[in-house]
């Protein structure tokens, strides 16, 4: 292999999964360090992608596509890359890469179009592993950074969200010095089992307010939606749904203390960004925190026992939602040293 001096890291997916795909830019610069690392997402990605130190710039699917297969063809092959990597596997993707004469194209023998797109083919099943997300993606290019593993400890120090923008001064005042500032993002917008809005409730109630402040995080649609379960009621809580763009709301999160949510997009931006990071997980596969956990200095998460078979075929996880407000309650009020 010639010396790789261009690499696109391909990943047209949610802000969870892009996060989880960060450690992995991160090995591929120390690896390369005079490489340009190219990150090929999604346009609502894009903020969270430009905070990582190790990504030189930024490829946005959303308007390559647009014009039709052709054109972003040309767009692909103006970037002047020696490999992708399809970490999240596209078929026009694939197409695209070798028609633009990419000279490593990496993808995994489980997609069949990539037998005909792709060079460099890795036997990689993730459905059946029980390997997490972040491992998964490190073992599709152990061939090229020579990792294959790493524990989980160590991939949460590589995120690299370090490029965040300074908060700005009317949202900084929402921070209270003087308590735990808390976000409790109750919505997952479909991407996953949720907790429950009364669960929520509860643990507003239970958390001392001179000891905590509270905000409820959300999209706008979000906030709408949760307006009628009475959780703005409680003069405890700082609703911002809505209030801020992806890139601000990230760097609120750098400033508070602690999040709780299900396994969102949130959640692990607070895990790599080194606040607190409290998942609430249900036990099935592949949803479980075997998979999809927070990984960070100070991320935890909670998951009942045992099989959640009620829950199988539904939105609605019974497991997840019989976790106890006070279970959460006990780990927010634990003084958590990062590692």
């Amino acid at each position: 292999m010639k010396e790789l001096k261009r690499i696109i890291i391909s990943r047209t997916d949610s802000i969870g999964d892009v996060i989880l795909t960060l450690p992995l830019a991160g090995i591929l610069k120390k690896k390369y360090p005079d490489a340009k690392l190219i990150f090929l997402g999604r346009s609502y990605t894009e903020e969270v992608i430009k905070a990582c130190v190790h990504i030189d710039s930024f490829l946005n699917w959303d308007e390559i596509i647009q014009p039709g297969l052709s054109e972003g063809t040309s767009v692909l092959a103006s970037a002047g890359a020696d490999m992708i990597i399809h970490v999240f596997p596209r078929r026009e993707i694939a197409l695209m890469a070798k028609q633009a004469r990419i000279p490593y194209r990496l993808g995994t023998t489980n997609r069949l179009y990539h037998w005909g797109y792709c060079n460099m083919l890795v036997r990689l099943s993730r459905k059946k592993s029980s390997l997490h997300e972040a491992q998964l993606n490190i073992k599709l290019a152990a061939s090229v950074t020579g990792v294959s593993n790493m524990d989980l400890p160590e991939i949460g120090k590589l995120y690299g969200l370090q490029q965040t923008a300074p908060l700005k001064n009317e949202f900084k005042a929402l921070i209270d010095p003087g308590r735990k500032n808390i976000i409790l993002h109750p919505r997952s917008k479909g991407s996953a089992r949720e907790w429950g809005v009364h669960n929520f409730i509860q643990l507003i109630e239970i958390l001392p307010d001179d000891k905590y402040k509270i905000f409820v995080s959300g999209t706008r649609e979000e906030g709408d939606l949760l307006e009628p379960t009475g959780i703005f009621e409680s003069t405890k809580v700082t609703n911002i749904c809505g209030m801020m763009s992806l890139g601000e709301f990230m760097s609120f999160i750098r400033e508070c203390d602690s999040m709780v949510a299900a396994s969102t997009g949130p959640l692990h931006i607070a895990a790599a960004v080194g606040i607190q990071a409290i998942g609430i997980y249900p036990p099935i596969r592949p949803m479980h925190p075997g998979r999809w956990a927070p990984l960070g200095p100070k991320a935890r998460y909670l998951v009942k026992g045992g099989s959640c078979n009620d829950c199988v075929a539904g939105s609605k996880c019974t497991c997840m939602e019989e976790i106890m407000p006070q279970a959460v309650k006990k780990l927010l009020d634990q003084e958590i040293v990062g590692q």
